[in-house]
């Protein structure tokens, strides 16, 4: 959800409409104004504009708003300026900076808007000045801002790269391991080989033996295929990393990512167990499809099955379930205790039933969870949900459609069930009744991300009405400007309209936040239809490595012919 400022409460896209066609009644020259100078007015016309997608319109509302509060709320030029910079309107977000610096001229947030703005305009000079001063401020907030600046504000790729190698040239970094850390893994994500090789040598000069070291050494190999030289580094993490919980688990996690799910679960095996490192095992073994490990943990864990513990049990029905062995998870779930493990043990237990091939009573299990009204509400809509989800595996699209029905009749507008009933008709290229599902979310919560999110997403991807596309991701990204999904929708739609140059700077951009298949075969297929075919296929095999079955890489690949 957006930031509103302190003095205004969000106010709902209803009461917007009830205010503003009255004021157009008048001359619009004079409605807007008076509106001016009107800080309530002009934030309601600045909300509206936002829910239209209108970005340019919005950040002048708000820069009137601004302009007219004074001194007293300086969270509306915080919020004009991000709007603008979001928007590419460097004008406005230059005007909205000045009042902002004005009246809150120690903020953190708004030097990174200032160094945002000077990377934008082409002044490297005043942008390194500033994102120098971030990283050397004694607050550890400071360096976050200037490298959470130079990941995401710069146009281009090559503005962000040229930043992080002025900085260590200068020994802008301060003398703390987490700041070094982070500083080679945004090299690392923005493809600065020589750049990580040399942040690594420093660091392993600096802290000896530190075994976060070593991970991030493993995560620069893997990522440049170098799978080998990856082991070799975690191998030299040794056991050090086993002291500390959370090492132990980025260690399994880069094995993971390795492809090698066995060595995670060894891992993970040596040091103290609770139930969330127990579950993590065995999703470890199932994946690897080690069944012999696999059985041997069940028959440990069932060696204190006298315990009536409920998370016990319910893990025991998982671990079960992955060992194919699907009337004992049954029996498992149904010795669960009361409480809310009970209840998610009903659930699971509908799945067990459904893989014996009983799926008449897995459904009749559901369908008494939905009208159980002793059980929290939460519990039956999830009844519901999982009846679509195993519908669907069915393939049986008239009773999936049917589930969702009888759970929006009992939650009319419920947004989850609206969600995924909207991901049915998407799959079945049902593009209308999915818009119109997501729509209806809308309509309730007008700032509701996600639904932002997917609707701009699916008209950009499956119409040609990249327009609206457009104004949806806009008030999705104005609520989270960091969230690497949305920046792959914008960075989509804006591929779609024919500015290949923008749309590959997003979603690069949205690459180095989170390296996804789904991202990669994006940029991979706007390459493609530039003429950049090499770059285009190390795209496509690093959306190959990710997840070989991505659909977004499947059709790129149908499309392009690569």
């Amino acid at each position: 959800m957006p930031v509103f400022p302190n003095s205004v409460r969000p106010i709902a896209l209803s009461a917007l409409l009830l205010v503003l066609p009255a004021l157009s009644l008048a001359a619009p020259d004079a409605n807007r104004d008076a509106l001016r100078d009107d800080v309530l007015g002009a934030t309601l016309a600045g909300e509206y504009a936002l829910q239209a997608g209108r970005l340019d319109e919005a950040a002048g509302w708000y820069l009137d708003a601004a302009r007219a509060a004074g001194d007293e709320d300086p969270g509306l030029a915080e919020r004009a300026t991000r709007i603008a910079l979001l928007g590419q309107d460097d004008r406005a977000a230059a005007a909205a900076l000045a009042l902002w610096r004005q009246r809150a001229p120690a903020s953190m947030s708004m030097r990174a808007a200032e160094a945002t703005l000077a990377l934008r305009e082409g002044r490297e000079r005043a942008a390194a000045r500033q994102l120098r001063a971030l990283m050397l401020d004694p607050d550890p907030a400071g360096w976050r801002h200037a490298l959470s600046v130079i990941a995401t504000g710069p146009r281009e790729p090559e503005t962000s790269a040229k930043m992080m190698r002025r900085l260590f040239d200068d020994g802008a970094v301060p003398d703390s391991l987490p700041a070094w850390l982070a500083f080679g893994d945004l090299s690392q994500r923005l493809d600065q080989d020589d750049l990580a090789r040399q942040v690594i040598a420093h660091i392993v000069e600096r802290y000896p033996g530190e075994p976060r070291v070593a991970l991030l050494r493993a995560s620069r190999l893997r990522e440049s295929g170098d799978l080998d030289g990856a082991r070799a580094a975690l191998q030299e993490a040794g056991d050090a990393a086993l002291i500390v919980p959370e090492l132990r688990l980025a260690m399994a996690a880069e094995y993971d990512a390795l492809g090698d799910a066995a060595t995670a679960e060894r891992l993970l095996a040596k040091g103290p167990q609770d139930r969330r490192i127990q579950a993590l095992r065995a999703s470890l073994l199932a994946k690897a499809e080690d069944n012999q490990a696999l059985t041997a943990l069940y028959d440990e864990l069932r060696r204190d099955a006298g315990n009536p513990d409920p998370s016990l049990r319910l893990l025991l029905g998982q671990v079960a379930e992955f060992l194919d062995r699907h009337a004992e998870a049954l029996e498992w779930y149904d010795s669960v205790p009361g409480g809310e493990a009970r209840l998610q043990a009903r659930l699971r237990a509908t799945n067990a039933l459904h893989d014996l091939g009983r799926r008449e009573e897995a459904f009749q299990a559901l369908q008494r969870l939905q009208v159980d009204g002793s059980i929290n509400e939460d519990a039956r809509r999830a009844a519901y949900l999982v009846e679509g989800e195993l519908r669907a595996r069915d393939e049986d699209f008239d009773a999936e459609n049917d589930a969702y029905a009888r759970g929006l009749a009992d939650w009319p507008d419920e947004p989850s069930l609206l969600y995924a009933r909207a991901l049915m008709w998407e799959r079945r290229d049902d593009i209308p009744r999915a818009e119109a599902d997501l729509r209806t979310i809308l309509v309730a919560d007008p700032e509701n991300v996600a639904a932002l999110n997917a609707l701009g997403y699916t008209l950009a991807d499956r119409t040609e009405r990249y327009g609206e596309a457009l104004e949806l991701i806009d008030r999705a990204r104005v609520a989270e400007p960091g969230n690497a999904a949305i920046i792959d929708s914008y960075g989509w739609v804006l591929y779609r309209l024919g500015r290949f140059d923008e749309a590959l700077v997003e979603l690069r951009r949205a690459y180095t936040l989170q390296k996804d298949a789904e991202i990669a075969a994006h940029i991979a297929e706007v390459l493609w239809v530039m003429g950049r075919r090499d770059e285009a296929r190390k795209y496509f095999d690093d959306a190959r490595r990710l997840d070989p079955d991505n659909r977004s890489l499947q059709r790129a690949l149908e499309k392009t012919g690569a």
